[in-house]
């Protein structure tokens, strides 16, 4: 892991005081910000998760689709959690805990915004960052790859019905014009432009295209940063007024990982997968791609919205909670391969 990785939440940290303090000073040039909007996208955001975004897809060699057939199980379990539990599971946890547990410490106009913001968090499966994790369990990295860019091709399909489909059963309108603009505008179009960019690359050789990962790599988490100062700036009057907001939403997404990943690493376990395979399903079932996540409840709900909060702290708690599950996978090997 880089240094930016490494110290991904003391970063978030550090952009939610800068985001807060800087909205107290200036709120008229952020709600201006704000105000820029194309097709209810936010342009100024739409421009960060594109360098958020690409750098990371142009890790993602589609080609490897192929090499599915070769970790059926692995990925068959990882597809399950994936798109079968997670999604659900936070849904239940997001009403249970929200409209329930902590409903009196949360503003009432909220609750569905923060519920909508943990489902979009949970609908969308982590995509480059798992590189990283797997790398720490030394998974095999033809499963990682072979599972990311399938799940890639699904989130095209799957995100916006998905998405749809629990913000309808937790009684949340579903604006579908802009969900759909999202998908096109978060998912699809960087797609198209990472790959064509990937192959660019790779006319210059293998040594040529590292060398451009890593130059670009830094301009990925750095949008992010900048995208959390914009929405901290725009969210400081309410997180000043109830601070307690971000750890009551870290509740629901904690359970979620462990749920999702020791579900995943268990249901590994009792097909008889290999190790460096099951803990990078594990991982890639219980992490988020929190960048799709913070951008479309941006678009759908605003930058001051629950929902956008909700993604937010998503991505304040991801690295800490993926490298608790690395510690778990790497000290539990051997237990897992006595009974394989």
């Amino acid at each position: 892991m880089n240094l930016f990785e490494r110290y991904l939440t003391l970063w978030v940290l550090l952009c939610i005081i800068a985001g807060v303090l800087l909205g107290q000073f200036f709120p008229a040039l952020f709600q201006g910000i704000a105000g820029l909007k194309l097709a209810e996208v936010n342009v100024p955001v739409g421009v960060l998760v594109w360098v958020m975004i690409i750098p990371m897809l142009l890790r993602i060699d589609y080609t490897a689709l192929y090499q599915v057939k070769q970790h059926v199980r692995g990925i068959g379990v990882t597809l399950f959690v994936n798109w079968a539990i997670k999604p659900f599971s936070m849904a239940l946890l997001a009403w249970l805990f929200i409209r329930h547990v902590f409903a009196d410490y949360l503003p009432p106009e909220q609750l569905d915004s923060y519920i909508a913001g943990l489902i979009l968090l949970a609908a969308a499966p982590c995509t480059a960052m798992v590189f990283v994790w797997s790398n720490l369990v030394k998974g095999d990295p033809y499963f990682t790859l072979s599972q990311v860019a399938l799940n890639d091709v699904i989130m095209i399909f799957a995100f916006a019905p998905l998405v749809g489909l629990l913000l309808g059963i937790a009684s949340i309108a579903v604006p579908w014009a802009t969900l759909l603009v999202s998908v096109l505008f978060y998912i699809v179009i960087p797609v198209v432009i990472a790959q064509w960019l990937r192959r660019r690359m790779l006319r210059k050789g293998e040594a040529a295209f590292a060398r451009g990962l890593k130059r670009t790599g830094p301009y990925s988490i750095a949008a992010l940063l900048l995208t959390l100062v914009l929405l901290f700036a725009l969210q400081g009057e309410a997180i000043v007024a109830q601070p307690l907001v971000i750890a009551i939403l870290a509740v629901p997404i904690m359970i979620q990982v462990i749920l999702n990943s020791g579900l995943a690493y268990w249901l590994n376990r009792r097909l008889g997968v290999a190790h460096c395979v099951a803990a990078p399903s594990a991982l890639i079932a219980a992490s988020n791609f929190f960048e799709l996540a913070v951008a479309t409840a941006i678009s759908l709900f605003g930058f001051q919205s629950g929902a956008a909060l909700a993604t937010v702290v998503g991505v304040l708690i991801e690295v800490p909670l993926m490298l608790a599950v690395v510690s778990v996978a790497n000290r539990s090997r051997d237990w897992y391969q006595n009974r394989i």
